[in-house]
């Protein structure tokens, strides 16, 4: 069965799928009070377009949860590979991910007055390894590394020895998205037969399996962000036709919706950061969105409630694809230039005009029913020997896997 619905307004448009780096240049810790970057440092460079001799790469940590942001860098005697991976925590430490040869290897860098300390973790023996967004939970890290037989996730920090392999996944397993607040839902983009398919990954079950979204069953569907607090979910999927940006909701009865919005022509639009806070309320969450085209890349910001894409330029030396909302809907975007290394710009956003769209448009679904479908719901997979399986302490809410959905009750908004 498929679920989507598209949604039409007068204005039409195509936007190419392709996303590849396009990550962003800065990293920001889950509750917002860190922010972590490889920066380039050295001398200024003798005349212009030439490159300083002594430049070198060095983690740089940034504080964001002060009056003002301010940045402390984190150099050591060595300067850094350019491919590092730098990822904050809570504390204040910075995750650094360094590959050596065959080996990924993983320190934890702090300042310490006048020099950086750094806690080696140890390493992973694999050719292949990329780490997974900021864990909710501010003490975690994660990290996936694809094998000839499926994917493993490693705790690289917040184990009691080291990296350890915590799940393996059957497929190659791309993506990563938190579902919850506390770290143990993990939604990654699975390819299985050629075709990619959102699964969600409970890590205090040993890794076990359950379809997230399915929309049809030959699409490709990915989930790009999530916010535990409303259930609202931004996806990629071919189901239409052709890639379109949708949104739906975690646990809903409710099919997925492609917002023509969302497509303005010779553009492309991904979204960023999803306005927390809004328990119950998905439709009335903002999102932030990079928007890519000919001339330069800016910010657009959107409400499923609206159907109007707002844009806005974006601050001068912008880290693009970076940013994070307060809970009062404004959008904090790090920037840095040569006379401000250390900035956080604030945009209010504009407010859409309320529709006549009924509240109970998007009520989640309740985890003990599951939508009327022809077809058998899809069972969770065993999970994989390798894992090193966590005693469940708490109930977890299972995703409702979207192809389930009935195509009924189309007056839902955006």
């Amino acid at each position: 069965m498929t679920a989507c619905v598209i949604d039409s307004v007068e204005s039409t448009g195509s936007a190419p799928a392709d996303e590849a780096g396009r990550r962003a240049g800065i990293a920001i810790a889950a509750d917002g009070s860190y922010a972590a970057r490889l920066t380039l440092g050295g001398d200024e460079p003798s005349q212009e377009g030439e490159a300083a001799e002594s430049a070198a790469w060095f983690p740089e940590r940034w504080t964001l949860d002060g009056p003002e942001p301010y940045a402390v860098p984190l150099p050591l005697d060595q300067p850094e590979e350019p491919d590092a991976e730098v990822l904050p925590l809570a504390d204040g430490r910075v995750l650094i991910h360094r590959r050596v040869a065959e080996r990924q290897a993983f320190s934890l860098l702090y300042p310490t007055g006048p020099v950086t300390g750094e806690l080696p973790l140890g390493a992973v023996e694999c050719p292949e390894l990329t780490l997974l967004p900021p864990s909710p939970d501010g003490t975690s890290a994660y990290a996936l590394a694809p094998g000839e037989h499926g994917t493993t996730v490693w705790l690289v920090a917040g184990g009691a020895f080291g990296p350890e392999p915590v799940a393996t996944v059957r497929g190659r397993c791309t993506g990563g998205v938190w579902l919850d607040r506390t770290g143990r839902l993990l939604a990654l983009d699975r390819e299985l037969g050629g075709v990619v398919k959102a699964v969600a990954v409970d890590l205090e079950r040993g890794g076990e399996v359950s379809p997230l979204l399915q929309i049809t069953e030959g699409s490709n569907d990915r989930l790009l962000l999530a916010d535990a607090d409303s259930g609202l979910l931004l996806i990629r999927s071919d189901a239409p036709g052709h890639d379109r940006l949708g949104w739906g909701v975690l646990g809903s009865a409710r099919p997925v919706r492609f917002p023509e919005c969302l497509r303005p022509a010779d553009r492309v639009v991904t979204p960023f950061a999803v306005q927390p806070g809004q328990v119950l309320m998905p439709e009335s969450c903002a999102v932030a969105l990079r928007i890519d085209g000919p001339g330069g890349t800016w910010v657009g910001t959107w409400r499923p409630s609206g159907r109007q894409l707002h844009q806005q330029a974006a601050p001068d030396g912008w880290l693009a694809g970076a940013g994070l909302w307060s809970r009062d809907g404004v959008l904090q975007l790090p920037y840095a230039t040569g006379t401000m290394p250390c900035g956080v710009a604030r945009l209010e956003v504009p407010r859409d005009v309320p529709r006549d769209v009924p509240m109970d448009t998007w009520q989640p679904a309740p985890q003990d029913v599951r939508p009327e479908s022809p077809t058998e719901p899809a069972q969770p997979e065993a999970a994989e020997g390798n894992g090193s399986p966590r005693p469940p302490t708490r109930p977890a809410c299972k995703p409702v896997p979207l192809q389930q959905a009935p195509l009924t009750g189309r007056t839902a908004a955006g």
